[in-house]
Order: structure tokens, then C-alpha cells, then sequence
């Protein structure tokens, strides 16, 4: 994917701690928000079936390098990248940026997995369809 999915976000007053600043844990939240309307873009949804059984993408990473903070009515703008697919897994990269300034970065990386009946995982290939559609 030569440019990255863009989305944005809005800085609400739950999301700052008592400095104003947001809080660090929200930018893993916006980065699966992200993450969500990115697949929503290609058509995908992180509720999917693969031939009638449902498929999860558990996340085995999740970093985030912060540069400045932001505050309470800031609109955020993230930016999304698929930095590799692998057999089994898919690794996303995020740009964090407000006014073109960057903000953060982050990584998360998740495993493609079979949700078995009695509620356990088993990791499998990526869907030879699926991984068009990341790829796009």
C-alpha cells in the first residue's frame, strides 16, 4: 500500500488525565478504532467468517513511541499503514499527527486465528482472499 489510510479523532475530556494531557493508554484505543475503519475501507470487518467459522485477529504486539502531547479538543489525524503480512500474521504501523506534526507512533501486530467452539484459538494461515484485500 503505497499511501496510508487516514482517519481522524477528536481529543474528548475523557480521554486526558488531571495534567489535560491524553492519556497514553487511548492512543492503543484509537489505533484499533483506526484499525477498524481501515478494514472497514476494504470491505472487511475484525468480525469475519472463513468458511462458516469465525476468525479473530488477537493482537501479540502493541507498542507506541510518544513525541508531543495532545490535549483535551484536539483533532487528530492517524495514519494507517500495513507494514507487513506474514503467513499468519499482519503488522500495522500508525502515524499519529496533529496540524502535520507528528504526535506518536505505533505498532501493533495480530494473529490470524479460528475461534474454536469451546472458545479457544487456534492460529491459522491468513485467507488467500483476506490477504488481497490488506494488500490493496
Amino acid at each position: 500500500m503505497s499511501e496510508p489510510f487516514r482517519t481522524t479523532r477528536r481529543v474528548e475530556f475523557a480521554d486526558t488525565d488531571m495534567a489535560g494531557i491524553a492519556h497514553f493508554a487511548n492512543f492503543f484505543r484509537w489505533m484499533e478504532a483506526a484499525e477498524v475503519d481501515f478494514l472497514a475501507s476494504r470491505g472487511l470487518n475484525v468480525a469475519l467468517r472463513w468458511e462458516g467459522r469465525p476468525v479473530g485477529f488477537p493482537r501479540v504486539s502493541a507498542a507506541c513511541d510518544f513525541v508531543k502531547p495532545v490535549t483535551f479538543m484536539d483533532e487528530i489525524e492517524i495514519a494507517v499503514r500495513v507494514e507487513r503480512v506474514g503467513g499468519k500474521s499482519v503488522t500495522y504501523g500508525f502515524e499519529f499527527s496533529k496540524g502535520g506534526e507528528a504526535v506518536a507512533r505505533g505498532r501493533v501486530t495480530s494473529v490470524c486465528c479460528l475461534v474454536l467452539p469451546d472458545g479457544g484459538i487456534e492460529a491459522i494461515e491468513i485467507p488467500e482472499a483476506l490477504r488481497a484485500k490488506l494488500l490493496v
